[in-house]
């Protein structure tokens, strides 16, 4: 069994990271550029070191398989403001929402998606607020995963609550302990990484990539329909009020007690 590493390091180069994810899907300069409709030569100057341009993170993104905000995250570029999350209240009430449509059947979970993405968004009334100073990490892996747990609406406490609840209870974390990941102080474990994999929606594979983690076999991202709809849910909730999710979270109860 192969032991993980500590993942506090500081983050490879961009072009590193996107070298590793694109390896990990099969993909040459060739492919990412036919797949995004982007340059050759631009995908190889980014590739090379280059800073990659906020249309070339938005149209790599779905080549790899990625919200475009996370591959901010991962390129260490501020998540413009029409991709953050629109309502910060309603990060609250999104692990319970999650675990909820978890007990749901197949059906009933995608139509609860189906519903969500019905909803409409309302404007942006208040300008994204700034992160608090326990919530600007360093430039580590920790603190990508929590950004990354940012660009869904999840804060310190919100993030410990649905790494909980969508594992299980198996990777039960205070909020403090959590920010401690996101400053490099606290290991991360396979378990630990699943437990991320599972709430970020990503293959437990890609962030071992990304944090130079070596796993064990066992440890690899394995399907699991419920879960992966619960971190696709999430993602939706990212775009609406509080008072959508509240009536979100309580229609989704009633469902699941039918």
């Amino acid at each position: 069994m192969v032991v993980a590493g500590n993942g506090m390091s500081d983050l490879a180069a961009f072009c590193v990271l996107l070298r590793r994810l694109s390896d990990r899907r099969g993909l040459d300069i060739h492919d990412l550029s036919d797949v995004a409709e982007l340059p050759e030569s631009e995908v190889e100057a980014v590739l090379n070191g280059t800073v990659p341009s906020s249309s070339f993170l938005q149209r790599i993104a779905p080549a790899l398989g990625l919200h475009a905000a996370d591959l901010f995250v991962i390129a260490g570029v501020p998540v413009p403001e029409e991709m953050a999350p629109l309502d910060s209240r309603a990060g609250a009430l999104v692990p319970v929402l999650a675990q909820y449509a978890v007990g749901l059947s197949r059906e009933s979970r995608r139509r609860l998606l189906e519903i969500v993405r019905s909803l409409p968004q309302h404007d942006r009334t208040q300008p994204v607020p700034e992160p608090k100073v326990y919530e600007r990490y360093p430039s580590g892996f920790g603190g990508m995963l929590l950004r990354m747990l940012g660009n869904r609406n999840l804060n310190l406490w919100n993030s410990a609550a649905a790494l909980a609840r969508l594992t299980g209870g198996r990777v039960y974390l205070s909020a403090s302990t959590v920010g401690l990941v996101g400053r490099g102080r606290k290991e991360i474990t396979p378990d630990l990484l699943g437990g991320f994999a599972i709430v970020l929606g990503m293959p437990t594979d890609d962030l071992a990539a990304l944090g130079e983690i070596e796993i064990a076999e066992e440890h690899s991202s394995s399907a699991n329909p419920a879960l992966a709809d619960a971190a696709e849910l999430i993602w939706e909730l990212r775009r609406l009020t509080a008072e959508q999710v509240r009536q979100l979270r309580d229609e989704t109860n009633s469902m699941r007690l039918e």
